[in-house]
């Protein structure tokens, strides 16, 4: 009888210096941190395995999260205060958001009131229920501005995720995928993480983040254990992060 032995890491001893593109940690905005408290939790969790860098992005989703720049803002505003208020410098600390693709998506683009994450990069969902019907024309008009779509934890979407080449069509559009890390531990259910791994393996993600709501999703991270082939390709997505906030000509 032989026994193999696997090496695996702990995610989380990955994620020292990592810039988390996708959280909802701004307080009150959406179904993340219901008040500035949370909010600091949150941000003094991330700390404890290295993380303080954050581009924060609440849904913008019509009829529910219908938020704008200026909503945004003011609540960027309230936490980089209290932030101040505590004596907690060490953090960086940014804003976005993530947009749905919705009846109101076009508008806002026409209108100039979306929010990248960069200069040339907008994170973007659809509905887990169903294909938005919109979903194909919206990506050519982001593309038509110049943007790149930055297309949000893809594996989660079980009309897709039961085939991989719905995800290379996907890539023939133009989309950039953005793993979420908490898929990597099955948190969202087995499907999920066998996709998010295939995915992973095929090296078809581009960007990575938390989409941290809640401390719970905090603690639910530092138990998620990698297989060593899979923590090198989540470095390299490390470092897209990176280099999206250094070079806005990252492509």
């Amino acid at each position: 009888m032989f026994t193999f032995f696997i090496k695996k890491r702990y995610l989380v001893d990955c994620l020292n210096g990592f810039v988390d593109i996708h959280n909802h940690i701004l307080p009150g905005i959406d179904d993340g941190a219901k008040n500035v408290e949370e909010s600091i939790e949150l941000v003094k969790g991330f700390r404890e395995f290295g993380v303080n860098k954050f581009i924060c992005t609440p849904h913008i989703m019509h009829n529910y999260y219908d938020n704008t720049p200026k909503s945004i803002k003011k609540s960027f505003k309230i936490l980089k205060k209290e932030l101040k208020n505590n004596n907690i410098d060490y953090v960086d600390i940014n804003y976005a958001a993530e947009h749905m693709i919705d009846e109101n998506f076009e508008h806002l683009l026409d209108d100039n009131e979306v929010l990248p994450l960069n200069s040339n990069h907008i994170l973007i969902e659809m509905s887990y229920l169903q294909p938005s019907l919109s979903f194909n024309q919206a990506v050519e008009n982001i593309k038509s501005k110049g943007l790149f779509p930055v297309f949000a934890h893809p594996e989660r979407y079980q009309y897709l995720n039961t085939d991989l080449k719905n995800y290379e069509k996907l890539k023939s559009q133009g989309l950039k995928f953005q793993l979420n890390l908490l898929s990597l531990g099955g948190y969202y259910g087995t499907d999920v993480k066998r996709a998010a791994l295939q995915l992973l393996e095929n090296n078809l993600y581009d960007f990575l983040g938390s989409d941290a709501h809640s401390i719970t999703h905090i603690q639910s991270l530092k138990s998620i254990k990698l297989k060593e082939r899979y923590a090198t390709n989540l470095l390299h997505l490390i470092n897209n992060n990176r280099k999206l906030l250094e070079d806005d000509k990252f492509n």
